[in-house]
Parts: C-alpha cells; sequence; structure tokens
C-alpha cells in the first residue's frame, strides 16, 4: 500500500468495510459520527445497499427490489428514531395473501382463512378447539421429520394446503425428508387480524432503499469503491496489504470465503427471479401472492408496485399533475403497466448470491468452528448475514451493526 492508503499515515483513525450493506453502512456512518475517522467502503457489487438495494424501472417508474421483497418493520425504538435520521416512511402495511385449489386466502393463517377453508362460521374458541383437535393427530408422538412437525402444530388439512408444498418448492425436498427443526412454530390467529407483521413500526422508505442508504454516508470522510474484490491483490484494499498494515477492518462477506473455505462451505440457499410484464393497472391486487400448491413451480410472485401505491398515476394523472411529461420514475408510476417478479428457490452455489442458511446441524457445528477463527483475527469484526451465517431483518441488522460499532470497532479506532 502506497503512503496515502496506510493506516499509520492518517491524520484519523482509519477503517475499510468490506460490504456496502446495511451492516456496513451503519457501522461506516456511525465511525465517522462518533470518531471523524475517514472510512472506506469496498464492495464486489456495483452498487451500495446489499440486498436491500432497488432502483427505479425506467419504462414504467416502479420501485424493483433487485433480490426481491424487502419490508422494514422494528419494535426496537433506537432502530426506528435511528433509520428516521435518514429517511421518512411510508404508511405500507404488509399482508399477504395464497393461492390454494383456484382460491386466494389471507396470511398468516388466521380466523378468516380457517372459515373460509372450512366454508364455517367458527367463533374464536370453536376455530381453535377445531384445530386443537386436528393438530392432536400426533398427540403422544415426538414428530421427527418437518411434515409431522407441521401437522402437529396446525392439524393435518391446513398444513397440507397452506404449508407443504410451499415448503417442498422452497428447499427442493419432500417435507417428510426435511428435519422438523427447521420450522418451530407456525402462527395462526383466531381473529380476523391479516397485517403479517405485529412491529409497533412499519412502512417503507419514500423516496425508496436506495436514496435511504445514500444518505447514510453522506459525508465527505467516507468513499466508496464498487466493484472492488476484497480478495483480489491487485487493488490496495485487498486482505492480505490491509492485514499487513494494521487497518481496522469490518467484514460482512462470506465467513468461509473469508478463511478460503479452508474447513469446508457453508451452504445457502438462494433465488431465482423470472419477471413478467403485463399491460394491467394491477395484476393481483396485492404486493405478494404465494403459490401454495405443487402444480405452480414458483413458490411466490411480487408485484412491486403494490409496495408503493400512493406513487401510481391514475388515469394518467400523477398527485395533482397530469400528462406524459409528469411522468418521473421515483415519483410516479405509469398507469395500465406493472411488473411481476415470480420467486424460484434452489440451492446456492459459489457463484450464486446466497439468500437463507440451510442450517443443518452439520452447517451449525461447521459455522462454529469459522466463528473460532474469526474470533482470533483481532483487528477484523465480521458482521451481517453472511460474515455470522444466519438470517436476518433489516431492523435486526441495523441494530447489531449499533451494538458491534460501540463494543468491537470503536476500541479498534482508539
Amino acid at each position: 500500500m502506497n503512503e496515502k492508503n496506510n493506516a499509520k499515515s492518517q491524520k484519523y483513525p482509519y477503517l475499510v468495510v468490506v460490504g456496502a450493506g446495511l451492516f456496513g453502512l451503519t457501522v461506516a456512518q456511525q465511525a465517522v459520527e462518533h470518531t471523524g475517522a475517514r472510512v472506506e467502503i469496498i464492495d464486489v457489487r456495483n452498487h451500495i445497499g446489499g440486498n436491500a438495494y432497488s432502483y427505479f424501472d425506467e419504462s414504467t417508474g416502479i420501485e424493483i427490489h433487485k433480490y426481491g421483497a424487502h419490508l422494514f418493520h422494528t419494535s426496537n425504538k433506537r432502530v426506528w428514531d435511528y433509520v428516521n435520521r435518514f429517511t421518512s416512511f411510508t404508511n405500507y402495511v404488509h399482508r399477504v395473501y395464497a393461492t390454494h385449489d383456484g382460491e386466494v386466502y389471507p396470511l398468516p393463517i388466521n380466523l378468516g382463512t380457517i372459515n373460509q377453508f372450512f366454508h364455517a362460521h367458527y367463533t374464536p374458541e370453536e376455530a381453535k378447539a377445531l384445530i386443537a383437535s386436528q393438530a392432536g393427530e400426533l398427540a403422544g408422538k415426538d414428530p421427527q421429520n418437518l411434515n409431522d412437525k407441521g401437522i402437529s402444530l396446525i392439524g393435518r388439512p391446513l398444513y397440507e394446503a397452506f404449508i407443504k408444498n410451499y415448503t417442498a418448492k422452497q428447499w427442493q425436498t419432500d417435507p417428510s425428508e426435511l428435519p422438523a427443526g427447521i420450522i418451530k412454530r407456525l402462527p395462526v390467529r383466531f381473529n380476523y387480524n391479516n397485517r403479517y407483521f405485529k412491529d409497533t413500526w412499519e412502512g417503507l422508505p419514500t423516496d425508496g432503499y436506495t436514496a435511504w442508504m445514500q444518505r447514510m454516508i453522506d459525508d465527505p470522510r467516507i468513499h466508496v469503491s464498487l466493484g472492488v474484490d476484497f480478495f483480489d491483490e491487485s487493488q490496495p484494499f485487498n486482505k492480505r496489504a490491509l492485514a499487513e498494515a494494521g487497518v481496522p477492518v469490518v467484514y460482512t462477506g462470506p465467513v468461509d470465503r473469508y478463511f478460503d473455505y479452508k474447513l469446508g462451505e457453508l451452504k445457502w440457499r438462494t433465488v431465482d427471479f423470472k419477471e413478467v410484464r403485463y399491460e394491467e393497472s394491477d395484476h393481483f391486487g396485492c404486493p405478494v401472492m404465494n403459490y401454495s400448491d405443487a402444480d405452480v413451480p414458483f413458490t411466490r410472485a411480487i408485484e412491486f408496485k403494490n409496495f408503493n401505491p400512493e406513487r401510481e398515476e391514475v388515469e394518467g394523472v400523477a398527485g395533482e399533475t397530469s400528462g406524459e411529461a409528469d411522468f418521473v420514475p421515483g415519483k410516479s408510476v405509469k398507469a395500465g403497466e406493472t411488473v411481476v417478479w415470480q420467486e424460484y428457490s434452489r440451492a446456492a452455489t459459489r457463484e450464486d448470491e446466497p439468500y437463507y442458511p440451510v442450517n443443518t446441524e452439520e452447517d451449525k457445528a461447521l459455522y462454529a468452528r469459522y466463528a473460532e477463527l474469526a474470533a482470533a483475527e483481532l483487528n477484523t469484526v465480521f458482521g451481517g448475514r453472511l460474515g455470522t451465517y444466519s438470517y436476518y431483518d433489516m431492523h435486526n441488522v441495523i441494530d447489531m451493526a449499533l451494538r458491534a460499532y460501540e463494543t468491537q470497532v470503536a476500541p479498534l479506532l482508539k
């Protein structure tokens, strides 16, 4: 590394963040705010934001979540106050529906789902008794696979209608061959509340995810280099050079990749998307439609425009203006067109984007060994989904990043 990039020549503490996702961006923002450190963020992708990155479709103005639907919700006041420094939020409330046997039902399973499915008018107490009776089919038995576990939680009829085939498509494996531990519980609500999340605060960033994250790092002391591979020794911010210079590093990439897979590979699931465009103002009438039946190869479909109905033009009118000249991607969405992404799940390879950790007992044991190696890297902090082999919602990642900055990163910068 040249003198400019040498940590010892910096006037202020110096930090390199590997990965421009929410964990890395939060740590970078905190480092600058609290210590005046100059921070270099590198990411192998060509954008910031990690899997929460979104962009506006030029043809329709619809905000597309490049890595699948991202929905912000939290009950953590510290996190809520923090994110509101960089964006306001819409009043969006997430609701999901499922298509089963040619009919649409509300999810999570609630009293409306139950009464519609059984063509009944059960009261909450009657519905509770019914589900308890059906779940008792395997009473006294210790479920040995996911199939039996699901039946023991909500009964065979509802499990087979809404969970069994959806899960089989997610894992590409019959649930009778999957371990019971994959599911701990299956929520059933005995009222008509079909709000998906229970958190205190919920919404979507008013002007999009990418604008939110750009504001987080809008500081001259933060520099971002995209398309940069941490393991490429031809570029200055590489693993070997930074270690030799003693530069503190926050690493949010795959933990097994950091150690060159020397203990083996951790397994992940990935997602493929197939885009379908419709010359309709609204195709599903909701943002997310699950497909619970085996004869539909994808697990769900996402209609992005329905996340932001406040942006849509109506009869050529956006807000109080009208006409094509008023159409601005990111501010308005054209009527009469919509974009749907169908979601397909499969096992990930090294070349794929890792989405969900498989987390078998073998994987957990392997990660524990990698975690020991990570703990021995005294000048490196591991974080985020990939760095800790875990699946987190966005608010969890931000909370972890705030705590990691305070307990691990700040001491390195002193």
